[in-house]
């Protein structure tokens, strides 16, 4: 059962679960068929992994044992596919051969032409005979209409079903080949030749329609024309290949099944020169058979990471796109969109690959080495005709940004290409008969070691080509070369493009001229009282504080980089904070996680960009010397030189408009305007929004403007502003929905821009540069800093930009220029209207507010900077103003600030109930924090159905005893606590039966033995020690770092845990400062005392899902009695994540939330990373239950859990287990000094320093206390709801709704 009664629990029982793997099906069902949308499963947050291989005789030799050196490839690749809940079914896997002439000829009833001069294709189609045959007839009438003939079909194309799994069998398709040549007639649609209303294609209306001569196109245009003119009218077929020299079969097999399946591959007849194969492993189990690989001409092995901003880009480029090459003068809007929307990364992939290659101007290798380009950016060792290439193309269009290995062939050549990072693995024999084996490991296909003339791999960014018509290989340097040198790109570049920081004006003198330019007012001192009465009401305005001022911008100056915290975050989410917020903080950034790998920022620099062409696009199918003419930027984050540089490119063809992001409360007061937003229910903000979408689009029609400017300088007492990423957000989908986004770069000149995180969000929605004038002349506030404002300004840049590589980096992406638009963030707590307007396409948990909550955000914010009062009492200084204080990051007791999970109170009345295991103390502080869980958690939004329920006895229900079995602390490392505290832990856990975890810092040998009975000084503690304790902790942690990982170390785990992400900080690698890792410290983490450690990201070393699977499969080896876990964090599509790392037969999975964390890490990811742990455990358990996998894994969460009802909670949405780690250190006295990373604390907890640690007061006992009391309120609860054992609860959402209070807040 998975939920039933909330906007985002959705309750299905078992019986009205979709046909899956192992479900017994009597009726065919289509062959695309996965399940829709339901609950928190969404079908498009599914991701793949892959094995791909290729054996071709370079000289073009056809033979059998192509084929059956293919066939062993796949099967012995059968570890890097997946199987379904059903041992019988696959994910996919498929085959792309040159077409086998000779086999065909003798098994066609019907004549063919000589070999390339017919084409060929496979496709799927409806089981109906209604439907099917009314595919046929588009096929037949669309091959006329492009002057091709239908030689004949293949249908049905002889196959084996019997092979198949269960699921494979429900939506297997009518499988029919069609074979087409050219026909001396052409009838061309009518229908495809009506001109369009774009601008653009205005001139176009002057050709006649007589001027599309379909005979003198090639074959290959015309099946690629036909192709996606069929594929455009008819969502009831798929065509899986179509040209004149390759052919592809596949489908939703296993990889022993494909050559089963289709009678073509077994016979013995069928011979080929080239064989392409890939084995699919989806993180889902709902693979479908057209996601299956190879596609048309690419198969992929990898994730595209940055696919939504590269689906925008497409779109808005469609507009330009009015000619090519080899489409002479037919219009082509008619066959857009480009992407065909199957649903696949790949596939949209394979769509642009094919449309350039149909284009004409490119060979495929070039294609490949536009859209996956090496990182040239920081190479100064390149050649430059190469970079040059690179730069030029950079114009045309951004990289498919992700870990990558793309096999490609057109039947004339075939390459293989790594992503510049080299994150998929690619290997490669040459054999002394001319042969070439490429897979993605070795040993996949049987060479004696005599016939190896040469063993190779893919380098990162490096590519191979085999020419079949040249007849041999050519090596990287050669190929580049060649494309490099085609054109003078590097003349091209010279001649049009502007490097905008050759183009900046001289510094400002001073710090007064500095700080007027920003100010935009004569100013003589910059420390003149006068500036700072100008500038802070609109610093309060934009949402400044204090905290914000001093912990994050100052140090920030200071030092050049963003600041470290710890202790995870308590404070409520945006939507349902009662203070008011800005948009930024609504959203969070997405992060990798097992299907892909982040990006080490620090150790792989090089091959990180921020350098972006912007400005107008040209078209991208019919590259010219002027589509260069694009202004490259080094920085999003502009300084006011290259702020007014920018603005002053007017005399070199780049025009620019400024337009105003804010209204006046009193615009349109008119009866009539009244009268109109009451109707159309549109608030002022709204109104603008459009206003603004208006001005800008008869900008670019009008005026033909380079740059669109959106600025706030006008916001002040009687001007309200709005926020830039609404007014960003709303413009850049308006401009992608008219395809005008290409042709002008959207800037803005912002002040409320002044985290990272705001830089993040504003560059991910489609902003090309940002100005934040308002945040530099904050610098003027940084205390104890006599910096110079040039160097403040630049350190903080210098800041930002490494903190932007950083986000960029935990999504595994190494470019900007990929970043840009991608939307990689996840909405929490937004309404539908919002995300529709602003941020079309963004992944989203929750609906929540609209523009009337942000409209009235706004109006607070000009309370608090121009509040509504009279003269100043005698003796109140006006100068004494100062930012306001509402304790976002640490707690604050004063009226309108945040409320925080941690309050003093409650860590007092927790650690007295503990310390006194008292009952009623327990009571009080579980009533306290439950009601501050109302406030600021999701699971406070939702109440129990006691009135639905029948209770049973409380002698009934399961003991306590029990019950904290189910618990366990959560991987606190021995270097982020002290060895006091990590010892309490173990033992208490130890002792109750629950398990504690070492974290990922090692753990002390000396541990693993059972303790000597007596007394054992720890701090300022006296601990009893007992016959049987030990203080050896059960959960052993696997990280990236490794650090104290050793055989001993693995042998003495009842269970292994794979750190694959961090709640505190998911996406990057663990951090200890240097004056942390001291003594034993350093000896069980095998350091260098006084070096700080930073691991990789976890799990750097998991390049894809079936790396996971090699890991669990090697830790199982290493220890076979131990429990396999997998930890995780919360984020959208966390369900499909966890339904591959079952499928990677883990046994248990950890699903973290954001809100925890003792590490240190960097405010950013601490702030606005990850999603609650109730979205995880929920989208887990449905998604799971979906793929009939549930059974296979036990589910835990950890995050910010402290009483009973929290435990409650998790179990009905699906956890069968809990962890905590904040709650049992302050049972043991940690305090929430939030001190962690500064080795201070004063209560011996987090601290290395040993006059501190004498301070640790903690016992095991008082940890036992507290989880005891914990476990006899789960069990009154459970009586209360009629649940006798744990386990009745997991999953029962239906015994949840919403809570009666939510109706009380305004948001």
């Amino acid at each position: 059962r998975v939920a039933q009664k909330t906007n985002f629990f959705l309750r299905r029982d078992s019986h009205s679960l979709p046909e899956m793997a192992g479900s017994s099906v009597d009726e065919k069902k289509h062959w695309d068929q996965i399940p829709g949308k339901q609950g928190l499963y969404d079908p498009k947050n599914e991701s793949d992994a892959c094995g791909v291989g290729a054996v071709m005789s370079m000289k073009k030799i056809e033979s059998r044992k192509i084929l059956n050196d293919a066939r062993d490839m796949v099967v012995r690749m059968t570890h890097r596919g997946a199987k379904q809940a059903n041992e019988n079914d696959g994910d996919g896997v498929g085959i792309m051969l040159s077409i086998p002439d000779e086999y065909f000829r003798n098994t066609c009833p019907f004549a063919l032409p000589p070999a390339t001069e017919y084409g060929v294709g496979n496709f799927f189609l409806p089981q109906q005979s209604q439907s099917r045959n009314a595919c046929v007839k588009l096929v037949e009438r669309m091959a006329k209409k492009f002057g091709l003939k239908v030689l004949g079909w293949r249908m049905p194309l002889p196959v084996n079903s019997q092979v198949l799994g269960p699921y494979a069998q429900s939506t297997e398709p009518f499988i029919a080949q069609v074979f087409m040549a050219e026909s001396s007639t052409a009838d061309f649609p009518e229908d495809f030749d009506e001109m369009s209303d774009n601008p653009l294609r205005q001139q176009a209306r002057s050709h006649s329609k007589s001027s599309h001569v379909i005979a003198n196109y090639s074959l290959e245009t015309k099946l690629f024309l036909v192709r996606r003119a069929i594929s455009l009218r008819a969502s009831e077929l798929f065509i899986c290949s179509f040209n004149s020299r390759t052919i592809t079969y596949k489908g939703q097999f296993k990889p022993d099944q494909l050559f089963e399946y289709y009678l073509d591959l077994r016979s013995e007849q069928c011979t080929a020169y080239l064989a392409v194969v890939h084995s699919r492993f989806s993180t889902n189990s709902f693979p479908s058979w057209n996601r299956a690989h190879p596609f048309r001409r690419i198969a992929h092995n990898g994730e595209i990471n940055t696919l939504e901003g590269n689906r925008n880009q497409v779109r808005a480029r469609e507009a330009l796109m009015t000619e090519a090459q080899a489409f002479g003068d037919m219009t082509m809007e008619k066959f857009f969109p480009v992407d065909e929307d199957i649903g696949s990364d790949s596939a949209l992939l394979d769509n642009v690959v094919e449309l350039l290659l149909a284009a004409g101007n490119r060979d495929l290798a070039e294609v490949i080495m536009m859209v996956v380009p090496e990182a040239w950016q920081n190479a100064e060792h390149m050649e430059p005709e190469k970079r040059a290439f690179y730069k030029y193309n950079a114009c045309l269009m951004e990289p498919w940004d992700g870990p990558a290995l793309v096999a490609f062939t057109d039947g004339k050549q075939f390459g293989a290409t790594l992503d510049r990072n080299g994150l998929r693995p690619g290997r490669f024999y040459i054999t002394e008969d001319d042969h070439l084996i490429l897979g993605s490991e070795v040993g996949v296909v049987d060479v004696p070691d005599e016939l190896v003339s040469f063993k190779g791999r893919l380098r990162p960014g490096k590519m191979l080509l085999v020419d079949f018509e040249e007849g041999h290989l050519v090596e990287d340097a050669e190929l580049k070369q060649r494309y490099a040198t085609k054109k003078p790109y590097a003349k091209y570049l010279q001649d049009h493009s502007i490097e905008l920081k050759d183009h900046l004006g001289p510094e400002a003198k001073d710090d007064a001229a500095l700080v007027e330019e920003l100010l935009d007012m004569e100013v003589s001192d910059a420390k003149d009282p006068a500036v700072m009465q100008q500038v802070l009401p609109l610093l309060k305005y934009f949402g400044y504080t204090v905290e914000k001022m001093e912990m994050l911008i100052s140090p920030m100056v200071k030092s050049g980089h963003e600041p470290l915290g710890s202790m995870g975050q308590d404070m409520p989410l945006a939507c349902l904070s009662r203070l008011p917020r800005m948009p930024f903080d609504y959203f969070s950034q997405l992060f990798a996680q097992a299907t892909n790998p982040p990006i080490d920022p620090i150790r792989e620099a090089n091959v990180m960009s921020l350098v972006c062409p912007i400005g107008p696009e040209r078209n991208l199918l019919d590259p010219q010397p002027e589509s260069c003419h694009r202004v490259f930027l080094d920085t999003p984050v502009l300084c006011p030189r290259r702020f007014n540089a920018l603005l002053e490119l007017e005399g070199k063809g780049m025009p620019h408009v400024i337009i105003d992001m804010t209204y006046t409360l009193t615009e349109g007061c008119s009866a009539r305007r009244l009268a109109d937003r009451a109707i159309s229910k549109k608030s002022l903000l709204r109104e603008r929004l459009d206003q603004i979408c208006k001005e800008a689009e008869a900008a670019i029609l009008g005026d033909s403007v380079a740059f669109i400017v959106l600025t706030h300088r006008r916001a002040g007492e009687d001007r309200v502003p709005i926020c830039s990423l609404l007014a960003a957000g709303a413009l850049h989908q308006h401009l992608i929905n008219a395809k005008l986004r290409a042709r002008v770069a959207l800037v803005v000149e912002a002040a409320d821009a002044h985290e990272v995180h705001h830089f993040c969000c504003l560059l991910g929605f489609g902003v090309d540069a940002i100005f934040p004038y308002l945040c530099y002349l904050s610098l003027l506030r940084v205390r104890n800093c006599t910096l110079s404002m040039q160097t403040r300004v630049e350190n903080f840049r210098h800041a930002s930009e490494f903190s932007i590589l950083k986000v960029m980096s935990k999504m595994g992406i190494s470019c900007l220029q990929s970043y840009k638009g991608a939307q990689l963030f996840q909405a929490v707590g937004l309404g539908k209207e919002v995300l529709t307007k602003c941020f079309t396409g963004c992944k989203s948990v929750l609906n929540g507010v609209g523009f009337d909550a942000f409209a009235q955000d706004a109006l607070e914010f000009h309370k608090i900077a121009y509040p509504p009062r009279g003269p100043l009492p005698p003796l109140v200084d006006e100068e004494v103003e100062e930012l306001q204080d509402i304790g976002e990051y640490h707690f604050r007791s004063i009226h309108e600030s945040e409320i925080h999970m941690n309050t003093p109170d409650v860590l007092y009345k927790l650690q007295e109930a503990a310390r006194t295991n008292s009952a009623e103390g327990y009571k009080l502080f579980a009533h306290w924090q439950n009601k501050i869980t109302e406030q600021t958690e999701i699971r406070g939004q939702l109440e129990f159905c006691l009135d639905e329920c029948d209770p049973v006895p409380l002698e009934e229900v399961e003991p306590a005893a029990e019950i904290v079995k189910r618990f366990c602390t959560g991987a606190a490392s021995l270097g982020s606590i002290s060895n006091e505290a990590h010892q309490a832990m173990a033992i208490a856990m130890n002792r109750v039966g629950g398990r504690s975890n070492t974290g990922e810092g090692g753990e002390d040998p000396d541990r693993f033995s059972p303790m000597k009975e007596g007394q054992m000084k720890m701090g300022a503690a006296e601990w009893e020690i007992f016959e049987g304790d030990t203080s050896r902790s059960r959960i052993k942690q696997v990280a990236s770092g490794r650090f104290g990982v050793t055989a001993e170390y693995l042998a003495n785990a009842d269970e292994i845990q794979i750190k694959l992400a961090q709640g505190a900080k998911p996406g990057e690698g663990g951090e200890l400062p240097g004056y942390k890792v001291i003594g034993k410290i350093a000896e069980t983490r095998k350091a260098t005392p006084g070096v700080g450690l930073i691991s990789p990201p976890p799990h750097h070393d998991m390049y894809s899902i079936e790396d996971v699977a090699q890991l669990i499969r090697d830790l199982k080896n290493a220890n076979p009695a131990a429990r396999i876990s997998v930890k995780l964090v919360a984020r959208v599509g966390i369900g499909v994540i966890a339904s591959g790392v079952t499928k990677g037969k883990a046994d248990h999975l950890t699903i973290s939330g954001m809100s925890g964390g003792t590490g240190a890490a960097k405010w950013t990811s601490i702030k606005h990373c990850g999603l609650p742990w109730e979205i995880g455990v929920a989208e887990t358990h449905q998604t799971l239950v979906l793929n009939g996998l549930r059974d296979r894994v036990t589910v835990q969460t950890d995050g910010q859990v402290r009483t009973g009802r929290d435990v409650v909670m998790a179990a009905l949405l699906g956890a069968e287990e809990i962890a905590m780690t904040t709650a049992p250190l302050i049972a043991l006295g940690c305090i929430m000094m939030r001190k962690c990373h500064l080795n201070t604390c004063p209560v011996g907890v987090a601290t290395q320093d040993p006059e501190l640690r004498k301070k640790f007061t903690g016992q095991p006992e008082h940890l036992i206390n507290y989880l005891f009391m914990v476990a006899e309120d789960v069990r009154e609860i459970m009586a209360s709801l009629g649940c006798r054992r744990f386990t009745e609860l997991i999953g029962r959402t239906d015994l949840l709704r919403p809570s009666a209070h939510l109706k009380e807040h305004w948001k």
